[in-house]
């Protein structure tokens, strides 16, 4: 028990960590080795709360083994396509709305947890395998803009070799976490398990929430930023060409 709360001790600082890339990082891998991207990889996934959030939805609620390796393995494979394929051909997006969709995979896994749609919308979910799967494409092409983001900081052209190395180390740093929700759920005794269920999807709905109008804010503010770059771009052209102008029109006095 005290092994687990040792674990658990650690853990929890990175996974509070901001899901970016470091300027350490960027740094360690402009020389680094299949081995330096495994481990990249694996970081990356452990201190990437958004990814962590929807893997709890996944997994934590479920009690038959079967389930669990159905739901992972479609979010894995989702995953692996679009990390691989999308940085391979050069596929990205802005960061912030790719990470504002994946906030919005965690609340709606809270929110389908809780039998949402039937309480609020008279209707049953979309079929969750298919949700998880689409999702995970989501994840997948989250982890790939990080990755393509310090390719591009470090000058770096990543090799597929590369690449699969830092897909297999978030495979390492997946099953890391799964293995620690799993040792959660078995301290849980059973009388409090449905109460702790309801109240962590709530949290799962709010952090996902408020995770989700983070990235929208961070999104907006970064644009609102680029246009007032080059508003002020523009106008400092305008004034050196009319500058110029000025000069050209000036008449050479005659003595």
């Amino acid at each position: 028990m005290k092994k687990i709360f040792l674990l658990l001790s650690i853990c929890i600082p990175f996974i509070g960590l901001a899901h970016g890339v470091p300027e350490s990082t960027i740094k360690a891998m402009a020389d680094a080795s299949a081995i330096d991207y495994i481990y990249f990889g694996a970081t990356h996934m452990l201190t990437g709360y958004d990814h962590i959030l929807f893997l709890i939805g996944i997994v934590f609620f479920l009690s038959n083994y079967f389930d669990i390796f159905k739901f992972i393995t479609a979010f894995t494979i989702a995953h692996c396509i679009t990390l691989i394929f999308a940085t391979i051909y050069g596929i990205t997006a802005n960061a912030y709305l790719v990470d504002a969709v994946i906030a919005f995979s965690v609340i709606y896994k809270g929110f389908e947890n809780l039998d949402g749609f039937k309480k609020y919308f008279s209707t049953q979910a979309p079929n969750l395998v298919l949700m998880v799967f689409a999702f995970g494409l989501i994840h997948g092409f989250g982890l790939s803009t990080k990755l393509q983001e310090v390719a591009l900081a470090t000058e770096v052209n990543l090799s597929v070799f590369q690449i699969i190395s830092f897909n297999v180390g978030v495979e390492f740093g997946q099953i890391a976490v799964l293995i620690l929700v799993f040792l959660i759920t078995k301290m849980i005794k059973a009388e409090l398990f449905n109460r702790i269920a309801k109240f962590s999807n709530w949290v799962l709905v709010l952090a996902g929430t408020f995770l989700f109008i983070f990235q929208l804010h961070g999104y907006f503010t970064d644009n609102s930023h680029q246009h007032t770059n080059y508003i002020e771009t523009e106008e400092l052209h305008k004034e050196q060409h009319n500058h110029g102008n000025e000069h050209e029109h000036v008449q050479p006095r005659t003595h």
